[in-house]
């Protein structure tokens, strides 16, 4: 008998097995397969309780199974889920107008409607194309995409090299270095692309100072300053959105994560008419853009961060969280980086790996997002008790991950 008839029907690892022979292996074979979920918790297939600091990748702002979020799309799934954008919708006008003024966009400026991160990113890039110029300017360590013209903004050589060459003319910078982008930015650059606070790069924060030097820089020369919101937007650092700690203006933010609740929809805010009509009609468009079921969800997602006051809390949480690890005093741990509840707590070795492991046995699910940083980025509604949880079993974690890399060494030929 094989193996795959040796294991339970629908366990976790013939789900597994099924999935290596089904699905492209972009990701590898996956640690899990989940079923269901409430607020800040998920269960796997046979049964287990994981307390989700995960996400979805920032994703899940108001947690899984949210009321407010089931209903809004229960009732527009069984109203009308698609349409043509020979048409439109209430709902998304609607939350087009509520997404401009959570920005403090001025008038004239737009909103589009994506799919995803990338593919606002995507449009971000056509947008700065309409300037006339074609260089582009991003940092170190940045990650805005993997589709092709987002990739080519995005650092890390193991994503861009196997598909090379991508999109040319664009420049990467070190991260908050103010000399840096002033040398790289002239007259030829169409659009410098930063993040607020660098997820893949483990939670590293870009200095106020550093944001406003951006726009006066771009201004100086016409250039585009786009503000990638991908995952600091939508409440994730305790603000609306990530830039507006600094009190700039960018000329352009892309959206996605949270904004639908996890729903896929992204979007490309213009800010002000000057840059709202560089693209005109015919010039970009996306068969699901904004459709009724997303911009439903997105209403939802809007309306209960201000209804169940989530900024505020974001921001608590967060403080908590940093003191938290602060008060463990482990000398393991160098400290916690990042903004609101997109944070990294950061090692003095690189056990990251390993800690997530152990973590994942312990029921809970955070991310190595670097060899020496755990990212955490849970629902926004995750409570004091639930942080804390974590907190306590973070000592046991580190010290399984530590014995496990120990014996791994002495193992090795």
């Amino acid at each position: 008998m094989s193996a795959t008839h040796d294991v339970p029907p629908n366990s976790q690892d013939e789900l597994l097995d099924r999935y290596s022979h089904s699905l492209i292996p972009v990701f590898g074979r996956p640690q899990l397969v989940l079923e269901r979920g409430d607020g800040a918790w998920v269960w796997d297939t046979d049964g287990k309780r994981y307390l989700d600091l995960v996400g979805g990748i920032a994703v899940n702002a108001l947690g899984h199974n949210h009321p407010a979020l089931v209903a809004a799309v229960s009732k527009q799934v069984a109203e009308m889920a698609h349409i043509s954008n020979f048409y439109t919708s209430r709902v998304q006008v609607e939350l087009a107008e509520q997404v401009l003024r959570i920005a403090g966009a001025p008038e004239g400026s737009g909103v589009f409607f994506a799919n995803s991160g990338a593919e606002a990113v995507e449009g971000a890039i056509k947008l700065s194309r309409r300037t006339g110029r074609t260089g582009l300017v991003a940092a170190e360590g940045a990650f805005h995409g993997r589709t092709t013209g987002a990739l080519a903004l995005t650092h890390k050589a193991a994503y861009r090299e196997p598909f090379a060459p991508l999109i040319p003319d664009v420049t990467h910078v070190p991260y908050n270095d103010i000399e840096a982008l002033r040398a790289a930015v002239t007259t030829e650059t169409a659009a410098v692309v930063l993040e607020p606070v660098q997820g893949e790069a483990g939670a590293v924060v870009a200095d106020p100072a550093y944001l406003r030097a951006a726009r006066e820089v771009t201004t100086a020369v016409g250039a585009l300053l786009v503000i990638d919101e991908v995952q600091t937007g939508i409440g994730r650092t305790g603000d609306w959105f990530g830039f507006q700690e600094s009190g700039i203006v960018p000329d352009a933010i892309t959206l996605a994560k949270g904004l639908g609740g996890g729903l896929p929809i992204g979007a490309l805010v213009t800010f002000g008419p000057g840059v709202t009509g560089l693209l005109t009609a015919g010039q970009h468009g996306s068969t699901f853009s904004g459709n009724p079921l997303v911009a439903a969800a997105g209403l939802s997602v809007l309306s209960t961060i201000e209804a169940e006051g989530l900024l505020d809390h974001v921001q608590a949480m967060g403080e908590h969280l940093v003191a938290a690890v602060a008060a463990l005093d482990h000398p393991d741990v160098a400290g916690v980086r990042g903004r609101g509840l997109l944070r990294a707590i950061v090692l003095r070795s690189d056990l990251s790996a390993g800690v997530a492991a152990a973590a994942r046995d312990a029921g809970f699910l955070v991310n190595a997002v670097a060899p020496d940083a755990i990212r955490l980025v849970p629902p926004l509604v995750v409570t004091r008790d639930e942080l804390d949880l974590f907190v306590a079993a973070l000592p046991a974690l580190i010290a399984t991950a530590t014995t496990s890399a120990t014996a791994a060494k002495e193992h090795t030929p």
